[in-house]
């Protein structure tokens, strides 16, 4: 249970940044903003994945962060590139 709230946690602080710095508005709620941010994270996760071959280490740190936060404002590109709305 407390992973969970770790991950949305995360996700938020990831998604709100991602917003933040992205030029122009991002119309997400509450629930879109933690997504794109454990998206992100999880989009990080697995290019670093295929690229590297081994899974990345548990925990946090800022190398983390900053690549979690590119892979949210990556998705907010992909989903304006697509029409999505945000």
């Amino acid at each position: 249970m407390l992973n969970l709230i770790g991950i949305i946690a995360s996700g938020l602080f990831v998604g709100v940044l991602a917003r933040f710095f992205y030029p122009g508005a991002v119309d997400l709620g509450f629930g879109m903003t933690v997504l794109l941010g454990v998206g992100g994270a999880l989009v990080v996760g697995l290019i670093a994945n295929l690229t590297s071959g081994r899974p990345l280490r548990d925990g946090f740190n800022r190398a983390g962060c900053f690549s979690s936060l590119l892979g949210a404002m990556l998705l907010i590109y992909i989903g304006r590139q697509l029409g999505w709305g945000f």
